[in-house]
C-alpha cells in the first residue's frame, strides 16, 4: 500500500500525463480515497493541472473540508465524495473535460467499443443532466445513476470514472477518450464495427492485467520526462 507522500505523487503523475493529452483541462480533477477514513487526497481547485506538484494534492473529508490548512479543493468534489460513500469498491476518482467524448453526449451519440482498449470500460453511461456536479444532492444523484459501472459521461460537460485504483482510473478515462476519437474518425468515411458482448468479454480478460494497465500508464509517464 502506498503513503500518503506516494499517493500524491501518483496523483500528479496523472493529471500532468492527463492533461498532456488533452484529457484533462484546467478544471480536471483526480482523487484517491484514504484507507479507514472518510477522506480523499484531491489536486485543490486553484492548482494549475498543467504544473502541478505534491503541494497541490490536498486531504478533505467527504465534506470538502480540509483536514490540514485552509486550501480549498474543486467546486465539485461531490463527485468524488459521494461516489466513495456509494461504492466502497471504488478507491479513485477523475473527473475530465475531454475533446472527443463530450462531443459525443452534446449530440446523444453513444461512445461505443470500435477499438480493443474499449472493451475493459464496460457500460458507459450518460448523465442526463447538463449541470455542475457542485451539490451533495448532485452527487448522490450521479453516484446513484453510475450505479455498480465504472464510466460515465456527463451531458455536454465531461467524463467521471471511478475505479479500484489510481492506474485503473488513469487508464480508463484515457481510454475513453481514444475510443471517442477513432470512431469520430471512423464515421467520417463510413460505419465503424461495433464489438459485441462475446469479443467485449474475451478482450477484457486479455487486457485488463495489471502489466499492461502499467504499459499504459509508463509510456505516458516516460512522455513527461523526455
Amino acid at each position: 500500500m502506498l503513503d500518503i507522500a506516494e499517493q500524491k505523487q501518483l496523483l500528479v503523475d496523472a493529471i500532468l500525463m492527463l492533461e498532456a493529452a488533452q484529457v484533462i483541462d484546467f478544471n480536471g480533477h483526480f482523487s484517491a480515497r484514504v484507507p479507514g477514513a472518510e477522506r480523499m487526497l484531491i489536486n485543490s481547485g486553484k492548482s494549475v493541472r498543467s504544473a502541478l506538484t505534491a503541494d497541490d494534492i490536498i486531504m478533505v473529508d467527504f465534506d470538502g473540508k480540509p483536514v490540514d490548512g485552509d486550501v480549498v479543493p474543486p467546486m465539485e468534489f461531490h463527485i468524488h465524495s459521494e461516489i466513495y460513500r456509494a461504492r466502497p469498491d471504488v478507491h479513485s476518482v477523475v473527473h475530465t473535460h475531454p475533446l472527443w467524448s463530450t462531443l459525443f453526449s452534446m449530440v446523444g451519440v453513444p461512445v461505443q467499443p470500435v477499438i480493443m482498449q474499449a472493451a475493459v470500460m464496460g457500460n458507459i453511461k450518460v448523465f442526463p443532466k447538463t449541470a455542475s456536479i457542485n451539490k451533495k444532492a448532485r452527487g448522490e444523484e450521479l453516484a446513484q445513476y453510475l450505479g455498480d459501472d465504472r464510466v460515465i459521461m456527463l451531458k455536454s460537460h465531461g467524463s467521471v470514472i471511478a475505479a479500484e485504483g489510481t492506474l485503473e482510473a488513469f487508464v480508463l478515462a484515457f481510454y475513453l477518450e481514444e475510443t471517442a476519437q477513432r470512431q469520430h474518425m471512423a464515421l467520417q468515411i463510413g460505419t465503424p464495427t461495433v464489438l459485441d458482448a462475446q469479443q467485449c468479454e474475451v478482450i477484457r480478460n486479455n487486457l485488463w492485467k495489471p502489466n499492461l494497465l502499467q504499459k499504459v500508464w509508463d509510456y505516458h509517464r516516460a512522455k513527461l520526462h523526455r
